[in-house]
């Protein structure tokens, strides 16, 4: 078996592909309908999304076929993101690069093999969508640009789910696009015993701040205080936009014991912030902190709910100082 190559660009590939937000979603109908069709129309057992990332080939859609992911070092759709033509294998036992892939002997026993890769918006092969058969078989000129056709309409799906799931304002995911990687974050903890703690923001005042100097210095405000929130935390934390006022992180593998250190890096951000005198007011916020409770909280709405009641508590007793 012949591991396949690395892509040249293969830091901006990956980080187009993470940058989407779509790795270890749900399931979803605008791409089981496009593997349905494509299993259909070339009359093969097996049609799939396929995305590979950097140490596996996750199946966005798998029609015909169980399982969700494999090790890309396995992987046939790694060959074929390393071209721009159509990969066709038409034999797999006889490919010196696929007879002994497991694959190939075991489960799904593929023998035929066709992958088109799929473009991201900037442009990086990010996967494939690919037909596999347990018999061998030939693929012609017509076939091909059938494919590449359904292979552009993935990537338009790509797109739309991609803008579906992003704040445009602030570009951080918006509440559909936090709840989905939070999810699959809070999944991730529970099944790995590790911890995780939410913080929910609101910004205190903010209507004050529309109402004397604009609307779009209120949209400067939320901008900004998105730009402090990407600066103070961690990479692998999951933050969101859930819309106005009021934001969301989910700080992975940390605790609540964890999570006053970074809120006093978020405080001194924001003191800096508000030291331009300038712009004639202060960003202000109130914050909810809880630890997930893998036996309290089913999902990551029950945690949001819980944190915001919090938050709201924490307002209110600011409201009311003297």
């Amino acid at each position: 078996m012949k591991v396949a190559d690395i892509p040249f660009n293969e830091q901006d590939r990956v980080g187009e592909l993470h940058a989407l937000n779509i790795l270890d979603t749900p399931p979803e109908e605008r791409f089981d309908r496009l593997t349905r069709l494509a299993r259909h129309l070339f009359s093969v057992s097996t049609a799939v999304v396929s995305l590979v990332d950097i140490r596996r080939q996750w199946f966005k859609s798998h029609i015909g076929v169980v399982i969700p992911e494999i090790s890309r070092d396995m992987s046939f759709c790694g060959h074929a993101i390393l071209g721009d033509e159509i990969l066709i294998v038409q034999e797999a036992l006889e490919d010196e690069r696929f007879h002994d892939n497991p694959m190939v002997i075991n489960y799904p026993y593929i023998r035929f093999y066709a992958g088109c890769p799929i473009k991201g918006p900037s442009g990086n092969k990010l996967g494939t969508l690919c037909l596999y058969d347990t018999k061998p078989r030939s693929f012609d000129e017509q076939e091909c640009a059938l494919l590449e056709d359904l292979s552009c309409m993935v990537r338009q799906e790509l797109i739309a789910v991609h803008l579906a799931t992003m704040d445009e304002l602030s570009k951080l995911s918006n509440r559909r696009g936090f709840e989905a990687l939070a999810q699959h974050a809070l999944r991730m903890c529970k099944r790995l015993d590790k911890p995780a703690t939410l913080l929910y923001f609101d910004l205190d005042f903010f209507k004050e701040i529309n109402d004397r100097f604009g609307h779009a210095e209120g949209d400067r405000a939320l901008m900004s205080f998105s730009r402090i929130l990407q600066s103070t935390f961690r990479e692998s934390d999951v933050i969101g936009r859930l819309g106005g006022d009021e934001f969301v992180v989910l700080l992975v593998n940390s605790s609540k014991d964890d999570a006053p250190n970074a809120l006093i890096h978020l405080e001194r951000m924001v003191v800096e912030y508000n030291s331009d005198s300038q712009r004639g007011y202060d960003l202000c916020y109130s914050v909810g902190v809880l630890d997930f409770d893998p036996a309290g909280h089913d999902t990551i709405a029950d945690l949001m709910n819980c944190a915001d009641a919090l938050m709201y508590q924490q307002k209110k007793l600011r409201r009311e100082a003297p």
